[in-house]
């Protein structure tokens, strides 16, 4: 049997692999009795992990958010993976740079020497784009938080005398910027705002109900707005597993909606259906393809041929 250290550092790498765990799983992945579970699970609960108890006919445990943040275990991809993550964030341009070089160095010192020299190699550069404009990592997050609990928003704007009443409903990045659409509760209509030029006002106001934005979408709402027209014959949306604000990094001519959970909607054009799947794969992240079925069979099409050319030894 493992001594107690190493299985608990075992118990809570299962648990944090998947939401819910049945008792007598968990006893069989590490070879002890189901009353050894339950007393390691209490042991994490004394380091601060907050485990609920899943009832139910096999009963069972669950890691769940808590108020302080506990230490996290991770395997040698997800350490690698939240690295590389701190690394792009440091030329993210959303006001985090500081402190995600902070967060980089703190997770660096207690990596093991072998996965510190795969860290080192990756070194990126900021080429920061005539357009881009720096948005502080607060105002991100009133705007975000504000669109997510649909509360409206009262706000400064650079250019304006008077603060601005809205109904915030999309937060977006377009070429390089973050812009917040939208309803203009004083001029009745739709408005789209740069984030840099926002000084939000807290609290905010009230919870309203979700207009429909003209066209239907955001997508098609904001290319009326800065193209007038479409401009590519083939236009595709997915979801990536990445935030707004590394995805917009590298996105020159696209719409980049932030989501939840770190995910963010990537709306994109080309000229072909094959090449926007390919430039998808530019992102090196896993990927939801919400339409049309041309770039679902597109992506088939190319997973096919890159799997034929790896064997082609």
């Amino acid at each position: 049997m493992r001594k107690t250290s190493a299985r608990l550092l075992a118990l809570l790498s299962l648990l944090q692999a998947r939401r819910d765990w049945p008792g007598s799983v968990l006893a069989e992945r590490l070879e002890v009795s189901d009353r050894t579970v339950r007393r390691d699970v209490d042991r994490l609960r004394e380091l601060g992990y907050p485990i609920a108890t899943v009832k139910g006919p096999d009963g069972g445990y669950r890691l769940e958010a808590g108020s302080n943040l506990p230490p996290l275990l991770f395997d040698d991809e997800q350490a690698v993976a939240l690295a590389i993550a701190l690394r792009i964030a440091t030329t993210a341009g959303a006001g985090i740079e500081e402190a995600a070089h902070r967060a980089l160095t703190t997770v660096r010192q207690v990596m093991p020497s072998r996965l510190r020299h795969r860290i080192d190699a990756l070194q990126v550069t900021a080429v920061e784009r005539s357009t881009a404009q720096r948005v502080d990592s607060d105002v991100l997050m009133a705007l975000s938080s504000a669109v997510h609990s649909r509360e409206e928003l009262r706000f400064d704007y650079e250019g304006s005398s008077v603060a601005r009443r809205t109904q915030p409903h999309h937060l977006i990045t377009w070429g390089g910027r973050w812009y917040l659409i939208a309803w203009d509760l004083d001029r009745d209509d739709w408005r789209t705002f740069r984030a840099d030029r926002i000084t939000p006002r807290i609290p905010t106001g009230p919870r309203f109900i979700p207009r429909e934005l003209p066209g239907g979408e955001v997508t098609a709402f904001v290319r009326n707005r800065f193209q007038g027209s479409e401009t590519w014959p083939c236009q595709g949306e997915v979801i990536l597993d990445l935030p707004a604000a590394t995805v917009s990094r590298y996105t020159y001519d696209g719409v980049v909606e932030e989501l939840t959970d770190g995910r963010c909607k990537l709306s994109l054009g080309s000229w072909s259906w094959r090449s926007l799947a390919a430039e998808l794969g530019k992102y090196d992240a896993d990927l939801e393809v919400l339409g049309p079925p041309e770039l679902e069979v597109a992506c088939a099409q190319l997973a096919d041929r890159y799997a034929k050319a790896a064997r082609a030894d």
